[in-house]
């Protein structure tokens, strides 16, 4: 019993349920504490996120020396390209079958959540996007001028925030899920809004596994490795992920997820994982672009026209790659396409605010999942092509 109480599946499964079970019975009252909790861990986690990309990413790239930049290229290609794929199979869907969905269009009736009792605000040192620019440039530039005083410097900078991770961010991330679900619960975002959408949830959820196991057939077959040896260890990093809506929040569950892998280089892992948490956002995309058809038929009498969503979509991956991941941070990203592509109006963004945020903890799933599979692609490119790395074995956290 001991040991199942100690395991992060059971613990964030645990979470979920007794965060929706308190969110039906709390008091308003009650509920101003539970939002004001959720608020400071999320301000913890958030702090945290820029520090767990430094610490893995610069250094990563400094132990892959001169092949750092040849990955880096490779990292960015494949996941644009898982992308606008998935994004393509989207569209598909799409066109086949939504025309023949009846969909309720109703969002109202939610009950407005209680302000913070106070606000403890905790700045990132600098924003997300801004951390992954630093890693890559640091960590490049440690490489080509050779600076091995700074290099130790990273390394240890790493160990650091590993213990961070270890110590601080996975024991609180099953009260934030708790606390997150109690806040949807007591909204009526879960017993009343998502019966209106099931149906189209149902099928970009079934859109996001279908792309997953061909992500993971594609990178089993081009590494020659066994891709449910990652998979496999995916569980609490695709709960995590449920939970908290955000890849980068989910950042620390993925990497030692990936890390438990026998078949992942961890130098892959370690580079890999925290670059793909920012860049490759295929499930988000995926939804994104089924939602955006499905409101237009709603909304505006018809689906857009197939070159519109050529555009949109190819465009939409680039704008996935820069993406905060944050909850509704691929959405937010794309309010430009979508008022000035699609030419929705304020009716439109706002609906597709609101459908995206139903779902948005599986599209966020799905991207973390997804990049255990391109972790996997750059592992087999790095052993085809000969590329050493000097990576030390970490302890699983």
């Amino acid at each position: 019993m001991k040991k199942l109480f100690g395991s992060l599946p059971f613990r964030l499964i645990l979470g979920i349920f007794i965060g929706i079970l308190c969110g039906l019975v709390f008091p308003e009252s009650v509920m101003k504490v539970i939002v004001t909790l959720q608020y400071i861990m999320g301000q913890l986690i958030t702090f945290c996120v820029p520090l767990i990309i430094i610490g893995f990413i610069a250094p990563s790239i400094t132990k892959l020396g001169a092949n750092a930049s040849r990955l880096l290229g490779v990292a960015v290609i494949i996941a644009y390209v898982s992308s606008i794929c998935a994004a393509f199979m989207a569209m598909g869907a799409g066109y086949a079958l939504i025309p023949h969905l009846s969909i309720d269009t109703s969002v109202e009736g939610l009950r407005e959540l209680p302000g913070v009792v106070f606000e403890l605000n905790i700045p990132q040192i600098m924003p997300v996007m801004s951390a992954l620019v630093l890693s890559v440039l640091i960590g490049l530039a440690a490489t080509w001028t050779k600076s091995q005083r700074f290099i130790g410097l990273l390394a240890e900078f790493q160990d650091i925030v590993l213990d961070i991770v270890k110590k601080i961010i996975i024991p609180v991330l099953p009260f934030y899920i708790a606390a997150t679900f109690c806040n949807l619960s007591y909204e009526g975002m879960i017993t009343r809004q998502l019966p209106a959408f099931l149906q189209i949830i149902i099928i970009v959820m079934l859109g996001h596994y279908i792309w997953l196991a061909v992500l993971y057939l594609l990178a089993g077959a081009y590494s020659g490795k066994n891709p449910w040896e990652v998979l496999r260890h995916y569980g609490p990093a695709y709960l995590t992920a449920v939970g908290t809506m955000s890849s980068a929040a989910t950042l620390a569950v993925a990497l030692d997820c990936a890390r438990k892998s026998k078949v992942l280089r961890h130098d892959m892992v370690s580079f890999g994982v925290p670059l793909f948490t920012n860049i490759h956002l295929c499930g988000s995309v995926l939804t994104e672009v089924f939602f955006v058809m499905t409101i237009s038929k709603m909304l505006y009498g018809s689906i857009p026209s197939v070159g519109t969503m050529v555009l949109f979509c190819m465009l939409l991956g680039i704008f996935a790659i820069g993406a905060p991941g944050v909850p509704g941070g691929t959405v937010m990203a794309s309010l430009g396409l979508i008022t000035g592509i699609l030419l929705f109006k304020d009716e439109g963004t706002g609906l597709m605010l609101a459908i995206f945020a139903l779902q948005d903890s599986f599209g966020t799933a799905c991207n973390v999942t997804g990049d255990g599979a391109l972790t996997l692609m750059l592992t087999g490119y790095a052993e085809k092509h000969g590329l050493k790395s000097e990576e030390r074995e970490t302890p699983v956290l």
